[in-house]
């Protein structure tokens, strides 16, 4: 799964990006910041520590001319997550496209070509439908006309398809499409450095975006920069000056992953700690399969501990002391932060 960041130029977009992967290029792998894998390599001390990823696809300069987004919103359709970086820093030295700052005006720009995009592949699908008078399948065709009408309406609201309800069998019908709509949209707000830890910035802008279900955060790319920089000691000293807990980039990872509808569960396995990423709502066997697929093949039972209980305890033979040790099943869900060894046999 895959989340495209995606901007209008001079907004941070590529610090951002080399700040999450690492990387200079199109495409890299994020680590997930979680506090709870770093307590655990805290507790087991291992050799390896693996913790969770996401893959971030930067995407090039959107335009402020509409037109010429055509090929970047056609990038857009092959990521899950939408992230959009949007400018509120003032900077004379760094120029913007538009010729001042004003986030909420790009923002709801964004919005409306997002809009535009899946009203015109509605509308060619429309005329399509109307030309197509030689299939067998009227019904299916009336069907599918009835829904892209209905989607049409909707739309033109300027109500995204995210909130658009959809049957079984219509969502089987447009699971092919290109709707951009559909997609869960981040917006990150790049910000001065005053504006740090301050969540008023955020309720001013979202105040006027009530309506598209975006999910919100504020960062500094410039000082998240800064901490990146720092070793440990000097990190947590600088954060305390700011005021803040933590860094806002440890924040963004984990919003951008529990956007995508993932969780954690953690192995603690040959010297090793390892974080495994899985869908919200998975079984015990799909989770044994993310760590091999003979496990889901062969899955017995998975021995689990909360995360919390072997926290506040301290180590497996208390919490096995204690009776909080959990063995489950075939249809058991995991939940995020579950502690996992599977038993299996193949």
């Amino acid at each position: 799964m895959r989340l495209g960041l995606i901007g209008l130029p001079q907004v941070g977009k590529k610090t951002l990006f080399r700040l999450l992967t690492g990387h200079t290029g199109e495409m890299g792998q994020a680590k997930v910041r979680d506090e709870r894998f770093d307590r655990l390599v805290e507790m087991y001390k291992p050799k390896r520590e693996v913790p969770a990823e996401i893959a971030f696809v930067l995407l090039p300069d959107l335009d402020t001319q509409t037109e010429r987004n055509t090929p970047v919103l056609q990038d857009l359709e092959q990521v899950d997550v939408i992230c959009f970086l949007a400018r509120v820093f003032e900077n004379d030295t760094v120029f913007h496209i538009a010729g001042d700052v004003d986030a909420k005006r790009d923002i709801r720009a964004f919005w409306e070509e997002l809009l535009l995009a899946d009203l015109i592949f509605i509308e060619k699908r429309l005329e399509r439908i109307a030309q197509d008078r030689h299939t067998k399948d009227r019904l299916r065709i009336e069907q599918e006309k009835d829904l892209m009408t209905r989607m049409q309406a909707h739309l033109e609201a300027g109500n995204p398809l995210r909130q658009f309800a959809l049957t079984s069998d219509e969502v089987k019908l447009t699971s092919s499409y290109p709707f951009l709509t559909t997609k869960a949209v981040i917006v990150v707000l790049n910000t001065d450095e005053d504006q740090i830890g301050d969540d008023a910035i955020i309720h001013e802008i979202a105040a006027e975006f009530t309506d598209c279900d975006f999910e919100w955060i504020a960062i500094s790319a410039q000082i998240e920069e800064e901490i990146s920089l720092l070793d440990d000691e000097t990190r947590e000293e600088f954060l305390a000056d700011l005021g803040i807990e933590q860094p806002a980039l440890d924040r963004l990872t984990l919003l951008c992953y529990e956007t995508l509808g993932l969780i954690s569960f953690f192995t603690v396995v040959n010297d090793e700690v390892h974080a495994w990423t899985i869908p919200r709502g998975s079984l015990a066997p799909q989770a044994g399969g993310a760590v091999h697929g003979d496990i889901e093949r062969g899955f017995i039972r998975a021995e689990v501990m909360r995360y919390e209980d072997l926290i506040a305890l301290g180590d497996e033979q208390k919490v096995k002391a204690a009776g909080k040790l959990m063995v489950k099943g075939k249809d058991a869900e995991i939940f995020d932060g579950d502690v996992i060894h599977f038993l299996f046999k193949v």
